[in-house]
């Protein structure tokens, strides 16, 4: 095989010059297109390490949540064991996973995991399941609705007697009292799903 210097020039047509000049063009743009401006950093060990450029391990592992149940009913051990995989999940609008979520999105894939049961996406849908429930009559497992604002909803899940998983913005999901003053004020209504 001959290399693209050794061809003799008398072959070379401008024709297949050009085609031969965008070839190694488009390779080397190709070769050079996953690369960036600093390939190779090297670190010297003859000086201290950079604090602030170390890797922090820790940071990478799930956070263990303080909050430990009082009871120990097959609905909220199977609450809390939900309730630790999406511990500190960030908040997010429209968001359906670990990288972060919404209420009702939280609320959906905590009932189809630890229940088994497929519940709509939205908050707005979610309230129409079930059936209605005071507030002094709930029991874990119960979706709780708040009015935030005008046309604002959110919901949770109560996990024992006053206190409720849900996501918020401040703190991701985590676990909030009924009796918090802010919750309090903006309570709408409990629904019940589970038996």
């Amino acid at each position: 095989m001959e290399s693209f210097s050794q061809l003799p020039s008398s072959k070379q047509t401008p024709n297949s010059m050009t085609k031969s000049l965008l070839f190694v063009v488009l390779s080397l743009f190709l070769l050079s297109g996953c690369s960036s401006k600093k390939l190779l950093q090297t670190q010297d060990f003859t000086k201290p390490i950079n604090s602030t450029k170390t890797l922090n391990i820790t940071e990478t592992k799930k956070a263990i949540p303080e909050y430990k149940p009082s009871q120990n009913n097959w609905i909220t051990i199977a609450l809390y064991e939900e309730y630790k995989k999406w511990y500190r999940t960030p908040y997010e609008y429209g968001g359906f996973d670990t990288s972060g979520l919404d209420c009702s999105s939280l609320i959906q894939n905590i009932y189809k995991d630890a229940f088994n049961i497929d519940l709509p996406r939205t908050t707005k849908d979610q309230v129409q399941k079930g059936y209605l429930v005071s507030r002094t009559s709930v029991k874990e497992g119960d979706l709780v609705f708040f009015k935030t604002g005008y046309k604002q909803r959110h919901a949770g899940i109560i996990i024992e007697k006053d206190k409720f998983i849900h996501t918020s913005s401040k703190r991701g999901v985590s676990i909030s009292s009924l009796n918090n003053p802010y919750w309090r004020d903006k309570y709408w209504q409990t629904r019940r799903i589970l038996p």
